[in-house]
């Protein structure tokens, strides 16, 4: 019986390319299949690494990956060894390589990888955001709907968010995540990682949407700070009472329902929709009377 081979998942450098794993360059030599995301990508990146691949060298990318899958597969079965890169980071984190990895471990084909650069944990590293507890959310959906119902399923949630984003639709995603987990929320704008033009930007995300209307270019990666644990239970009642309390004293209404907001910690259209409800039920007492 003939030995099944192994799919090899490597990492590729995010940016930096002398950042390439060490055993990179050893991977595109053995390898009897390699299975890239950009094939000119991946011959740029080999001969920066000063290597000759040693096996034929295929593309799999979002397109083709169903149809490619099951070839792949084939060979492996047959004692390939496989290697899948992508244009940057590893294998399957928001990049192809899932379908391959679920058909060979159905198969029980043996699967290893080289680990590498990330722009995930990289972003998270230098966020100055809390580490410990985090989860990935990859790229948002396209629709506003739609990304302000995952946004909104996500307000509550205690551990640090992590986001890809296209420079086109950062702005927009901004300002929906300032509305959908508050403008106060703390975040970092990850941009061109280990590049030459590499930045991070903290700050809220009211104010970190401001900015992305200029025309902010490169890969994106945003982290946002984890819902703040709330201290007490407050009621749309008791919101509407504070804010109304602070209005009395002097404030304005937009500074009494963020101060309220941030006391609570609940996102400023929460309180602002307790308030707008509070008015519409006094008018509507008023007409009554």
């Amino acid at each position: 019986m003939t030995a099944t081979g192994t799919l090899v998942l490597a990492g590729t450098p995010i940016g930096e390319v002398s950042d390439a794993p060490p055993r990179l360059a050893a991977e595109l030599r053995a390898a009897d299949v390699i299975a890239a995301e950009d094939t000119r990508r991946l011959r740029r990146l080999a001969q920066s690494l000063g290597v000759q691949p040693g096996g034929r060298i295929v593309s799999y990318h979002e397109v083709n990956e169903s149809a490619r899958t099951p070839d792949l597969v084939e060979a492996l079965a047959g004692g390939a060894r496989v290697l899948l890169v992508t244009d940057a980071g590893m294998p399957s984190v928001s990049d192809p390589g899932y379908r391959l990895v679920a058909a060979c471990v159905e198969r029980d084909i043996r699967v290893t990888a080289v680990p590498g650069p990330s722009a995930v944990l990289t972003a998270l590293a230098l966020s100055g955001l809390p580490v410990d507890r985090f989860c990935f959310e990859g790229f948002l959906p396209r629709k506003r709907g739609e990304r302000l119902t995952r946004l909104r399923e996500a307000a509550e949630e205690r551990r640090t968010l992590v986001y890809f984003e296209s420079p086109h639709r950062l702005e927009d995603a901004l300002r929906d995540m300032a509305e959908a987990f508050g403008a106060e929320r703390r975040a970092a704008v990850c941009r061109e990682l280990t590049k030459t033009y590499e930045e991070v930007r903290r700050g809220g995300l009211g104010e970190l949407a401001d900015w992305a209307g200029e025309r902010v270019r490169g890969e994106i990666t945003v982290v946002v700070a984890g819902a703040p644990e709330r201290a007490e239970e407050v009621g749309p009642g008791e919101l509407v009472r504070r804010v109304r309390v602070r209005e009395e004293a002097g404030e304005r209404r937009k500074e009494a329902i963020a101060a309220v907001a941030a006391e609570a910690g609940l996102p400023k259209r929460e309180v602002f929709d307790a308030v707008v409800a509070a008015k519409k039920a006094d008018q509507a007492g008023q007409a009554a009377g």
